[in-house]
């Protein structure tokens, strides 16, 4: 049993040995934090309403090398008021090589803000702590479920439109 081998296929080696990802750096593009309400904020229920919108941004930088761009827009209302608004634009350089089409787009869209999304947040926590609001625990969010989301959405609009045009 210690003895045996796995041997891998040459083209299997070569295929994965020509693909290459690497994170070279993630920073924080943009911060902004607003809390119209002020002091009024702290002398009410706390029952807060919580909106997050997300959204992903890809530049390519030269071969081989892209930004990508995390943004997460928290909105918190009491009642009808904002309590507080935090964005956040949580930015990475990714070097990705031997890549191409839809798995280069899944990459971009998936694994790149898996590895954004937990700075971004904690980001986004230590910016409501400063502002002197209860933490705030932004659950996990399955890019993979949303990339295939955005492919669905987009073949389905496609289809449509090819509907219409005939």
């Amino acid at each position: 049993m210690a003895d045996e081998q796995t041997t891998e296929t040459p083209e299997g080696a070569a295929e994965q040995a020509g693909q290459q990802f690497a994170m070279q750096r993630i920073y924080l593009k943009d911060l902004s934090f607003e809390a119209p309400m002020g002091a009024e904020a702290f002398r009410k229920q706390w029952k807060p309403q919580v909106n997050q919108e997300l959204n992903t941004k890809t530049n390519k930088i030269e071969d081989g090398l892209y930004e990508v761009v995390l943004t997460l827009t928290i909105t918190v209302k009491l009642e009808d008021d904002t309590a507080f608004l935090v964005e956040v634009h949580q930015a990475g350089l990714f070097g990705i090589k031997g890549i191409e089409g839809q798995q280069l787009a899944q990459v971009l869209n998936t694994v790149c803000p898996n590895i954004l999304f937990p700075y971004a947040r904690e980001a986004i926590d230590n910016v409501i702590t400063k502002g002197s609001f209860p933490a705030l625990m932004l659950p996990p969010i399955n890019f993979d479920a949303l990339f295939a989301q955005a492919i669905a959405q987009a073949k389905q609009q496609a289809e449509a439109g090819e509907a219409t045009v005939n």
